[in-house]
């Protein structure tokens, strides 16, 4: 019988063509140094960092974008999350000291009112702790994974909380003009860095179960204006959603008066419940899942 490993291109299984990562180092190794190999044209197109940069390539961008995470979080046994939305402006209960101590006479008012807000910072590291505790495994997948933006302040809480519990936790980061980095509680090799808003979106909705959101400016209202969209007009199941701080979303969205204007209907007021504890947003989740 003939030895399979002396003569691979045997095997009826193999692969006939080389994988991407062997013919890179093939370019690697084995290519003359030469006029024509030195000049950008000849580099393999996948390894060409400027031409897939190309304006025209952005078709192609929003594919990788797209699917990077799927792939990683489908390896990572992630089978659902938890979306939590927030500001990145209100501070931790030990920072609140500090922020009223930089306050200037202009902005005092401001900045108490951001300090109120502390308050849901611990919310978030409740949430996510206490539902990281329950570790929901179904058909070999973890269920409920927390996932934030990545960032600081509640998105900071609710990956501190995960961490706390000893789980993994997701963090979809966004490139901006100024300089950012993930807090560091997201767990590594699942915090990831996008481009496109768009698509860094539609990541964040992929798996969610529950999204819990929280008092924040144009990026949360953004986030959760759209998720109630997409399940008022049906182009996504419903799930629930959660909203922490009746009275600041009251005082910034009017949305009795949207349903009195006719502008939506009154029954689309109950498409989020409100919540002002870990334990009541959990209750939600629970009862609409009848875990």
């Amino acid at each position: 019988m003939t030895d399979e490993n002396e003569h691979p291109e045997r095997d009826l299984k193999g692969r006939r063509f080389y994988r991407a990562e062997q013919e890179a180092a093939f370019t690697d190794k084995g290519t003359p140094d030469t006029p024509q190999t030195r000049h950008p044209a000849y580099r393999l197109a996948f390894r060409d960092t400027d031409f897939l940069l190309r304006e025209e390539l952005r078709p192609v961008r929003f594919q990788l974008e797209l699917l990077k995470p799927e792939m990683l979080l489908e390896e990572a046994g992630v089978g659902s999350t938890l979306v939590m939305y927030g500001s990145a402006r209100i501070p931790a209960p030990d920072k609140v000291d500090e922020l009223l101590a930089s306050a200037t006479d202009e902005n005092r008012a401001v900045a108490e009112r951001l300090a109120e807000k502390a308050k849901y910072y611990q919310v978030a590291y409740d949430l996510a702790k206490l539902v990281s505790d329950k570790a929901i495994i179904q058909e070999g997948k973890r269920q409920f994974v927390i996932c934030s933006g990545g960032g600081p302040s509640i998105m900071e809480a609710a990956n501190k909380g995960a961490s706390d519990a000893g789980s993994e936790s997701i963090g979809l980061n966004i490139v901006l003009p100024h300089e950012q980095a993930p807090n560091p509680y997201v767990t590594p090799y699942l915090s990831f860095q996008f481009h496109y808003f768009a698509l860094r979106k539609m990541h964040f909705l992929l798996r969610a179960k529950a999204v819990a959101v929280f008092p924040g400016g144009f990026g949360t209202l953004d986030e959760f204006l759209e998720l109630l969209t997409l399940i008022q007009t049906g182009k996504m199941k419903p799930i629930p959603i959660l909203l922490f701080g009746k009275d600041f979303w009251s005082r910034v969205v009017d949305f009795d008066a949207l349903a009195e204007e006719g502008t939506i209907n009154k029954a689309d007021l109950n498409l989020f419940r409100w919540c002002e504890n870990a334990d009541e947003a959990w209750g939600h989740i629970a009862a609409f899942y009848k875990l």
